[in-house]
């Protein structure tokens, strides 16, 4: 075992430090007090110890069974002696990158596969918090010391990565340690820690819409400038030091140095970094420490570091990432089915290794307190699974809150038996509509889980409506009892007040507000006994299967109530085909017996399989579903009979570079035939009436709830894009609110209304948004005005 300290000759720690085998890729890397530790066979070792900035050493080193070895390393000199100005417009540093831009495109794909060894760790840690959040004493629930300091967040692990191009991935997490929590397994994954800079954009839609102009991308020089800093030697090569800085204050793009090999224009290090200013989200600076190394002929990352830091909600932290890479081989040979769709797989005994393993294992030393984090978490995670200390934690979360339980469900804890009750927050619970009055609705969701991952839920719920003094009540119940392929089974019945339109687009608050402050009763309801079963499972990855039988007593309602806060109200009947007839009924009371079926794959879909379930990552790929429903006549009293098919596609993520990205959804569907239906039956469009809207790209924002729904054939057609700032980002003053620019555009063709289309345009930022859109009927402009949302999407 060799350890020991990486410092400057002034004694400054160096973090980072990569120190490896000299001529092989076993090594490791300091941590950031500079410390290493190798573990190394008996015998005399040549090492090598890099670090970006630094003069390379190879030192002979005798290892024993314990030896100590300390190094200075000296900070690099880059000289500018060499450099011949042949004119005065001359830049060295443009005439550098632009080799390197025309090498670009092979150098990203040169290694066609590889397979090696990544130890990882993150760490996370507040350095400042709020004494309460939603109520809650903070330093209790995360455990930080009386300053509301600590870490809250301590992993690592060992995988086996192995890679080819076209995308193809598959790691195997070995071991895996989360700070006290013996259960537990690590989120950190090998393969979220690749980064490539001769890519032309990076962390595109992970920091900002856009993602990041690489300083050797095509257009480059679109967005930066360039800095000779000198030149310095390494094993007979010339490395070259390139200062890079962003054209624009707010461009995307990075600032920093990075690192070009002479003769062959290779990148062989870089020190970046991107900051709110440049657009990234939610943390204000991000940097990107990577070093690579020559295996062969090719170049691949030999250690990478992303560090970041921020402040949100008046919680200030940092943290990092960081991946060593050992033992390559860059010539593997995989069989024709080694790739799968399944890009990591833990497994099962990967949380069970001990403290010894640990210590004989980790790549990377602990820092001295990442190592108190660990004995103090550690030396009570058995204390944290018994009772008498998840019943202490419980009092503490379960703490009642007048204000949490208004505008918040309020969880009800029991962790030692794994169960909870959530409440409903009392500010959704009471409503109003022209159906029913004054109404309330109020839930409570009990949940009993298991060690394996399975769980079931019994969800109670009331509703009450004054006006027409009628009490509904029902129960929903779930099973989850295959985690790994998401088989669940659900039972509901009892009897509920619900919208006429399936999808169910604006909500009770939303409602209320139309109501009472603006005077338009928008939402239509009718009354429904019911039963229902529904199953759902995957029979193969990305493919899930889900039928349902369905049996209800439907009636038809009429307003009862008219109260609202405008002089001149807008109510129209409960009927939405006959608005101005109060005692009008849509359709009359009737027994319905309907069967559905839903076939839907996600093409590409990636996923991870943890021995508790299995987790899929967003698809760039469109998802393809088919439904099925049939009305059954004559079965216990049904009077439905119909057939029903549809299509749909949806892609929810279509990139476009430094142009932002776009959602688009086809749709069509028919009745085959319908002999006997009835209104909540029809085919239901994803409409909107209201001016607070659902911000889902796949919804029409001026089509009317109810009365352009279908009993024949359809075809909808969606389309959205979001520019992140493209813009906007030039304007000065605009720029500084990182508006993001949408547009969108909304066709439907159906016997009902043909040719209908919309068309919309406006700003968003975070969960806020606000545009203006225009409606056509046939070319004629019926509909046009602003629409507000709230909600995390596109």
């Amino acid at each position: 075992m060799l350890t020991g300290k990486i410092t400057e000759p002034k004694g400054t720690s160096i973090p980072f430090v990569s120190v490896y085998v000299n001529t092989t890729t076993q090594g490791t890397s300091s941590n950031i007090d500079g410390q290493y530790k190798l573990t190394l066979p008996a015998g005399n070792i040549e090492l090598l110890i890099t670090a970006v900035g630094y003069e390379d050493r190879k030192v002979t080193v005798l290892i024993k069974e314990q030896t100590t070895l300390d190094i200075i390393l000296a900070p690099k000199i880059f000289t500018l002696n060499d450099v011949i100005i042949k004119s005065p417009t001359e830049n060295r540093a443009n005439e550098i990158i632009k080799k390197v831009i025309t090498h670009r495109k092979t150098y990203l794909n040169e290694v066609e596969a590889f397979s090696c060894e990544v130890y990882t760790r993150g760490m996370q840690q507040l350095l400042n918090a709020p004494k309460k959040f939603f109520g809650r004493d903070v330093a209790t629930i995360l455990e930080l010391d009386s300053n509301r300091q600590g870490i809250i967040y301590l992993s690592e692990t060992e995988s086996k990565l192995d890679f080819k191009q076209r995308d193809k991935v598959k790691e195997v997490m070995i071991s895996s340690k989360i700070a006290g929590d013996d259960n537990g397994f690590s989120f950190n994954k090998a393969s979220d820690l690749s980064v490539n800079f001769y890519n032309n954009i990076l962390f595109k839609d992970k920091l900002c819409v856009r993602g990041f102009v690489s300083p050797v991308a095509d257009n480059a020089f679109a967005y930066y400038q360039y800095k000779f800093l000198g030149n310095s030697e390494k094993d007979g090569k010339i490395i070259s030091k390139i200062q890079v800085t962003p054209k624009r204050k707010n461009a995307p793009a990075f600032s920093g140095v990075i690192y070009i090999v002479n003769d062959s224009w290779r990148i062989s290090a870089v020190n970046l970094f991107v900051t709110k200013e440049n657009g990234i989200e939610l943390i204000d600076t991000l940097t990107v420490k990577q070093q690579l190394v020559e295996v062969g002929q090719v170049y691949v990352p030999q250690s990478i570091q992303f560090s970041i830091a921020g402040k949100i909600f008046g919680f200030q932290f940092s943290g990092y990432v960081l991946g060593v890479y050992k033992n390559y081989n860059i010539q593997p040979k995989f069989n024709k089915n080694f790739f799968t769709k399944e890009i990591l797989r833990i497994e099962r005994l990967s949380n069970k290794k001990d403290p010894f393993y640990w210590e004989k294992h980790r790549s990377v030393p602990l820092t001295i307190d990442e190592k108190n984090n660990y004995q103090k978490k550690d030396s009570i995670s058995a204390l944290k699974t018994s009772q008498k200390y998840l019943d202490s934690v419980d009092r503490a979360k379960n703490r009642f809150n007048p204000m949490q339980v208004l505008v918040t469900p309020y969880v009800h804890y029991r962790s030692y038996n794994k169960k909870s009750v959530t409440y409903d927050p009392v500010a959704t619970s009471i409503f109003y509509n022209t159906v029913e009055g004054l109404a309330l609705k109020y839930a409570a969701t009990w949940r009993q889980g298991d060690e394996d991952g399975r769980y079931y839920t019994i969800k109670p719920e009331v509703r009450y409506g004054f006006a027409i003094d009628r009490f509904n009540a029902n129960i929903q119940s779930k099973y989850l009892y295959d985690p790994v392929r998401n088989g669940t089974i659900s039972v509901g019945f009892g009897s509920d007040v619900v919208n006429l339109n399936s999808n169910q687009q604006t909500n009770l608050l939303q409602n209320t507000i139309n109501t009472l402050v603006f005077g338009k009763n928008v939402a239509k309801f009718y009354e429904r006994k019911f039963f229902n079963v529904e199953a759902s499972r995957e029979f193969a990855p990305s493919f899930e299967l889900k039928v349902s039988v369905d049996y209800a007593h439907r009636k038809a309602l009429t307003n009862s109530n008219f109260t609202n806060f405008r002089n001149n109200p807008h109510f129209t009947s409960n009927n939405p085909f006959d608005p101005n007839n109060e005692t009008s009924l849509l359709f009359p009371k009737h027994k319905a017996l309907v069967l559905s079926g839903t076939l839907a794959y996600t093409v590409a879909q990636k996923y991870i399989t943890r021995p508790d379930g299995r987790f899929y990552m967003e698809s760039d790929y469109p998802r393809i579903e088919f439904n099925y429903k049939q009305g059954l006549r004559g079965i216990f009293g049904s009077s439905v009979d119909y057939n029903f098919l549809s299509l749909e596609i949806y892609q929810k993520k279509l990139h476009f570079g430094m142009l932002g990205k776009s959602s688009i959804l086809l749709g069509a569907g028919k009745f085959l035939t319908s002999k006997s239906l009835n209104y909540p039956d029809w085919k239901h469009f994803r409409a909107n009436q209201s001016i607070v809207f659902n911000p889902d790209e796949r919804y029409f924002q001026f089509l009317d709830f109810y009365i352009f729904n279908t009993t024949q054939q359809y075809f909808e057609a969606h389309y959205q894009h979001n520019f992140g700032s493209f813009i906007l980002n030039k304007i000065p003053l605009l720029k500084k609110l990182k508006l993001e620019e949408i547009i969108g555009f909304a066709y439907l063709s159906s016997p009902e209304k043909r040719n209908y289309n919309e068309f919309y345009f406006g700003v968003k930022r975070l969960s806020f948004r606000i545009h203006y859109g225009y409606a056509y009927d046939r070319d004629v402009l019926i509909k046009k005005g602003f629409k507000f949302s709230y909600g995390f999407n596109l």
